[in-house]
């Protein structure tokens, strides 16, 4: 009969199993950053959707077409800052003894308390009459 020594013992070594560790750790590591990149992004998306959100109500707020008056408007919505300008638009090839609208740009800016802000631009078309 033979015996066995401790060497032949089934089992790891400590070498083994500190090697398993750094790799488990590093592997933890790798997710814990994911996580956290996909943390800061869903919070940043959050935050523009809010400020897309109240820059639409802003927009569904303005003036009919027919009262819209070139210039400049600003207040305070939500905690927000908010400025809106009308300006009216140079057209190539427009003629202003034949044409019945007249397009004006409006550049709403919108900023939070924070610093985060969105800007947005569209244009509206203006009876000449009512200018």
């Amino acid at each position: 009969m033979s015996r066995r020594s401790c060497s032949d013992a089934a089992g790891f070594t400590l070498v083994e199993a500190l090697v398993a560790l750094a790799i488990i750790a590093v592997v933890l590591g790798a997710i814990g950053s994911v996580i956290a990149t996909t943390t800061r992004g869903t919070r940043a998306i959050d935050q523009r959707l809010a400020l897309a959100g109240t820059a639409e109500t802003l927009l569904a707020n303005l003036p009919a077409r027919g009262l819209l008056k070139p210039g400049r408007q600003s207040g305070e919505i939500a905690g927000s800052r908010w400025r809106v300008d009308v300006t009216p638009m140079n057209v190539a090839g427009g003629n202003p003894d034949t044409d019945r609208f007249v397009p004006m740009a409006v550049n709403l800016r919108l900023q939070r308390a924070d610093g985060a802000a969105i800007q947005l631009t569209t244009v509206k078309l203006v009876p000449r009459a009512l200018q």
